[in-house]
């Protein structure tokens, strides 16, 4: 028997380390719900991994084997389940995070103190964290050398799914609830977290929209990206079996046009996984600013300021917008995240620990790497991180990638009825046009321009520049 250890990758098909222990099967697939692990979830994300569970275990089900669901430490659960099924080997994919990586160690440690083989395969992204890097170093800090070298890079081709016959049969015990692990029903209604859906998704996806994905992705009403993040955060389809669909929509593209928005889009998996090797070779990252200043950054971390922010409440109908989004549906728009980030990290100055703490909170498809290089960049602390003295203009933004207001008016329901213009000049409108238009919608909390110069000036004096 070879145990195949699933944590981030809930699926049967694409997935290489299911696919090395179906070489040596029968494999008895398990999952371990780790408190250590659990201690960072949050109530729509341990939603949308039950999601995802409850159906690997009917895919499992249908081929006459089963999940094997346990809970505890891991590294206590899984050499207990080895000696169990009497298992010579124990299968995982890598995963490339701070905690995932001494949490491995310790299973590891304990699956050699009981004699018991472990076999850790690359499986998350195409090319493993240091095999894109510069002549000197350990990885690349600025993207577009990381992306000249990944775009260039040959990728492996999914795997196929196990044969029925190279899976154990065993049986499972029930899925635990949301209370039974601790958590509160979610607030947020995230997109459906399942294999199926995955594929659904990235089929709809490249049949129309990836074709028009560089020229419409910025404008969040147009609802032209992939919306695949959730299912890449939790593995229900394989990054090989999205890169081969990218592949077949570029081959089928009609015009230059078409391909350059495939090649667009494909940028955008190698960013993810850009932040990847970032993370891998800089753990610290999580709690810690990569880029260092001379002097600390002057954050003001005002409360209440923080608290209307994440409220959706600040006034500036864009950001508004986004904030009260994540909270519906545990997702933002990307372009909506970075304005967002912006304008707590600069407009607010609140560090962006803060903000980065809130996403994993509330979003379905956080990702530790992303978000963390993401938050970064908004603060301009981080990796290719975004000029200090470069501040989104929220209003202006949302002119430019919201020009109807349909987003806005989709999510600040304050705003319904309210003309365009209106709400793109909020900023400038006196009390009594506010009340007269909106009287449950706030006026702005901060005067932009002049918290864009207080931003620049508290990173010039972070620089030693004052």
């Amino acid at each position: 028997m070879i145990v195949h250890w699933h944590r981030r990758d809930l699926r049967g098909t694409d997935n290489r380390g299911l696919a090395r222990a179906a070489g040596d099967g029968p494999v008895v697939p398990a999952f371990v719900f780790d408190p250590a692990v659990l201690e960072h979830a949050s109530p729509v994300r341990v939603a949308c991994l039950l999601e995802a569970l409850g159906e690997l275990r009917t895919w499992y089900r249908d081929r006459g084997s089963d999940l094997v669901v346990a809970r505890g430490e891991a590294s206590a659960v899984i050499p207990e389940l080895a000696a169990e099924y009497d298992a010579s080997t124990v299968v995982w994919n890598a995963d490339y995070s701070g905690l995932a990586r001494e949490r491995d160690e310790a299973v590891t440690a304990a699956l050699e103190d009981d004699g018991i083989a472990c076999e850790p395969v690359h499986d998350a992204i195409h090319h493993e964290p240091g095999s894109i890097s510069p002549n000197q170093g350990e990885h690349y800090s600025v993207f577009s050398y990381f992306w000249k070298k990944w775009r260039d890079r040959p990728k492996r081709d999914p795997v196929s799914a196990p044969a029925d016959d190279d899976l154990a049969t065993v049986s499972g015990d029930p899925l635990p609830s949301l209370a039974d692990l601790g958590f509160d029903d979610p607030n947020a209604n995230p997109q459906r977290v399942t294999q199926t859906a995955a594929r659904d998704r990235l089929e709809a996806f490249c049949s129309g929209p990836i074709y028009r994905y560089d020229e419409g992705r910025e404008y969040p009403a147009a609802e032209m990206t992939s919306r695949l993040s959730a299912h890449l955060k939790w593995g229900t389809i394989g990054p090989r079996e999205v890169y081969a669909a990218t592949e077949r929509a570029a081959d089928d593209a009609e015009s230059a046009a078409e391909r350059e928005s495939v090649t667009a889009f494909q940028r955008q998996l190698a960013f993810r996984e850009f932040y990847v090797h970032v993370l891998a070779f800089n753990p610290e990252t999580v709690v810690e600013d990569f880029s260092e200043y001379k002097r600390e950054i002057g954050w003001r971390n005002d409360p209440d300021e923080l608290e209307a922010w994440k409220a959706g409440e600040t006034g500036y109908p864009i950001v508004d917008a986004g904030m009260r989004q994540l909270r519906a549906e545990g997702w933002v728009h990307n372009r909506v995240r970075m304005l967002a980030a912006s304008f707590l990290t600069k407009d607010l100055l609140v560090d962006w620990r803060e903000g980065y703490d809130w996403y994993r909170r509330t979003l379905a498809d956080h990702e530790t790497a992303s978000d963390v290089g993401g938050w970064q960049w908004a603060a301009s602390t981080g990796t290719d991180e975004q000029p200090y003295f470069r501040v989104f203009n929220p209003m202006k933004q949302g002119r430019e990638y919201d020009p109807d207001a349909e987003y806005i008016r989709e999510y600040v329901s304050e705003l319904e009825g309210v003309p365009a213009e209106r709400i793109h000049e909020w900023h400038e409108l006196d009390d009594d046009d506010r009340d007269a238009l909106a009287p449950g919608y706030p006026a702005p909390i901060v005067d932009h321009a002049e918290r864009r110069e207080n931003a620049i000036a508290a990173f010039e004096r972070a620089r030693g520049e004052e």
